[in-house]
């Protein structure tokens, strides 16, 4: 990584600040060069998104190397919702700190998130990340993903609904281990989901929480709106 391109990555850190700066960074005439892109993320001082918008225009300009993002004010080390991203994307990433303007580079290594103990972060470590990752290590099943945006549930969405049955769910009146219990909580419409792992309990990551093996009953039995089981299951 030249100078130049450290450079441009901490001016961007130090102009987006107290929000984080994302950009990326691209072959350009055999050089690399770093390219701003705007923080599209609902919450931009904790979180980052890049339009595919801008993702496609930057990677029209040529190979992509590195994934940047800046973190306001707390160590660039890493967040395990990094990790996780930065696998997904195949890309390696490079952290910086605003105001220190120091600097961490990390790289896709097979990194999976632990089903119980893992952090939460919407989107990309949420209740239904959980159960992607569950379905996948538990049962060989892929489940689609669907875009996610800060307080859908808020804003007139209705994504668990929509996507699950997207996903190959559908309604069951019984409950097995295995099934996706969707829940309503403190919301309009259904907002979170668990899955039921037998003898009474339930895995799920609830916002601001660890993931977490819990005891189905009481309020969580009280919040389930609907049962739904993978076709592949009934």
């Amino acid at each position: 990584m030249t100078h130049a391109v450290i450079d441009a990555i901490r001016e961007h850190a130090k102009t987006e600040y107290p929000r984080e700066c994302c950009g990326l960074v691209v072959v350009e005439r055999g050089k690399p060069v770093y390219v701003p892109c705007t923080n599209m993320a609902d919450t931009p001082a904790a979180h980052f998104a890049i339009s595919p918008a801008e993702y496609d225009a930057a990677e029209q300009r040529g190979a992509i190397l590195k994934v940047v993002h800046s973190h306001p004010d707390i160590s660039p080390q890493p967040s395990e919702a990094d990790r996780v991203s930065c696998e997904l994307s195949g890309l390696p990433w490079l952290i910086v700190n605003w105001p220190t303007g120091q600097i961490v580079e990390f790289e896709p290594s097979g990194y999976k998130a632990p089903l119980i103990g893992r952090t939460f972060s919407h989107a990309v470590l949420d209740c239904y990340s959980l159960i992607r990752d569950y379905y996948r290590e538990t049962l060989a099943i892929d489940l689609i993903d669907f875009q996610r945006r800060e307080e859908w549930w808020l804003k007139g969405d209705n994504l668990y609904l929509d996507g699950f049955g997207k996903a190959g769910f559908v309604e069951v009146q019984d409950m097995a281990e295995h099934d996706v219990l969707l829940m309503q909580i403190g919301s309009p419409v259904i907002n979170h989901a668990a899955v039921y792992i037998g003898n009474n309990q339930i895995l799920q990551h609830c916002a601001g929480r660890l993931s977490s093996r819990d005891v189905y009953g009481g309020g969580w039995r009280r919040a389930t709106i609907k049962i739904v089981r993978h076709t592949s299951l009934c």
